[in-house]
């Protein structure tokens, strides 16, 4: 994979996250909004997303439902700050490839961007 779509809404966690990734991908690209999200998936087609489960989007459950909608095939892995099984696997169900812990996403985020370059998966909670 050479590209990467981080979607987030707080500007200090995407600053630290997107260095991580810059460590990993050719190009990094960052929204933070649902419109921004949408426009820069059609342009510029990354290799994966990284998107905060919390990012407000009109009409869906949630962000993974429609990056779901958006693209069945799109490889995504969820950030989020909910710890229950619930919120994972509704996410899983949706077709995310990865789910991680906020609290643990620099430590975990290295795991699943490796585990979905394989063709595979990282889900944490």
């Amino acid at each position: 994979m050479t590209s990467v779509l981080l979607a987030d809404r707080h500007p200090a966690l995407v600053e630290s996250l997107r260095d991580l990734l810059e460590t990993l991908f050719d190009t990094v690209v960052m929204v933070s909004d649902e419109k921004s999200l949408i426009e820069t998936l059609k342009r510029f087609g990354p290799d994966l997303v990284v998107v905060d489960l919390e990012i407000p989007v009109t009409g869906e459950q949630n962000v993974a439902n429609l990056l779901s909608r958006y693209d069945p095939e799109l490889k995504f892995i969820v950030l989020s700050t909910h710890e229950g099984r619930e919120v994972l696997e509704k996410c899983k169900s949706y077709g995310a490839s990865g789910y991680i812990l906020k609290r643990s996403s620099a430590r975990n985020l290295i795991k699943a961007v490796a585990a979905v370059q394989n063709g595979g998966s990282f889900f944490s909670a």
